[in-house]
């Protein structure tokens, strides 16, 4: 029966044309960690008004929903998520820079962005030089690196609303923190374009700092592995690292999931992980570091279709 009303889900979303329609996709193929199930419905979504008419289409017929991007923080599980992920990686990814301001859509990759600022002399984004994920995630989470976070350059952040409206808010609305947005606790707005605010350097002092940050990270961290960079926020007491490796769980395996022992806040797929066991091993070093310092870590990750 759920196979029936997948298919009819799947010929209504293709009548009403809104984007590249992939039925039983792997969602492995659309996350860092190289790990999930298949997705009964996955849409490469073309444009806002089809993300509108997608939303829509599933609150009328109650079906599970999930936007993603570049899926750089999210653990799926190994089982089928029985409802339509969307992506807004594909189709998303128009930037435009003017004097200093530049304004990105959620699907542009924050790597990207910050090597094209960086050739016209904008800085402000070099901090992101490193990160594995696009601006919507980026904004979301307040993606960070070096003391410096999206927070600091952004202006104003366009939203999709749970009434399907677009609306634009101040920095001050969106509530930042450290690894915190209001987004986070307004589960149904979703990031469709961020305007940022830069400063003008001189190109080659720019360009010295990302290649300067690129080499401490090819030497410090595990880039040729499938992971999701830093797995845990370091709590105020310290570097999560640190009580990860004074715990003695750098190397640490279960499965094909490891502790790097390159750098023991991130957590890689040496290939052959399923989603359960690195999902195993996040709790594992939560436990121990708990167990050993009084010090609860919390992930940075988000673990999606876990429930039973």
């Amino acid at each position: 029966m759920n196979k029936l009303k997948f298919e009819k889900y799947y010929e209504d979303l293709k009548a009403l044309d809104v984007g590249d329609i992939l039925q039983d996709e792997p969602l492995y193929k659309h996350t860092t960690y190289k790990v999930g199930g298949p997705a009964k419905i996955f849409i490469k979504v073309k444009d806002i008004q089809a993300l509108r008419n997608i939303i829509k289409y599933c609150r009328k017929h109650r079906i599970r929903l999930f936007v993603i991007g570049r899926g750089s923080n999210l653990l799926f599980s190994d089982k089928s998520f029985d409802g339509i992920i969307v992506s807004l990686n594909d189709y998303f990814k128009q930037y435009t820079i003017n004097g200093n301001v530049v304004k990105a859509q959620c699907g542009v990759s924050m790597i990207k962005l910050a090597y094209e600022c960086a050739k016209v002399g904008l800085s402000g984004f070099e901090f992101m030089g490193g990160i594995p994920g696009n601006i919507g995630g980026g904004v979301y989470m307040n993606a960070g690196a070096y003391k410096s976070q999206l927070s600091h350059v952004i202006k104003k952040v366009t939203i999709l609303n749970e009434h399907l409206e677009t609306v634009t808010l101040t920095k001050e609305q969106m509530h930042f923190g450290y690894r915190y947005s209001i987004l986070q606790d307004q589960k149904k707005w979703i990031v469709l374009e961020v305007e940022f605010e830069l400063e003008t350097k001189d190109v080659s002092e720019i360009t010295a700092l990302l290649d300067k940050r690129k080499e401490r990270r090819m030497s410090s961290q595990p880039w040729n592995f499938p992971c999701a960079g830093s797995v845990f926020r370091n709590p105020v007491e310290g570097s999560a690292w640190k009580y990860i490796d004074d715990a003695g769980l750098r190397g640490y395996e279960i499965g094909g999931a490891q502790v790097s022992p390159k750098h023991s806040n991130f957590i890689v797929n040496n290939g052959y992980a399923s989603a359960k066991d690195i999902h195993d091993l996040i709790f594992y070093v939560q436990q121990i570091v708990q167990e050993q310092f009084g010090i609860t870590l919390k992930p940075e990750v988000c673990f999606i279709n876990w429930q039973d």
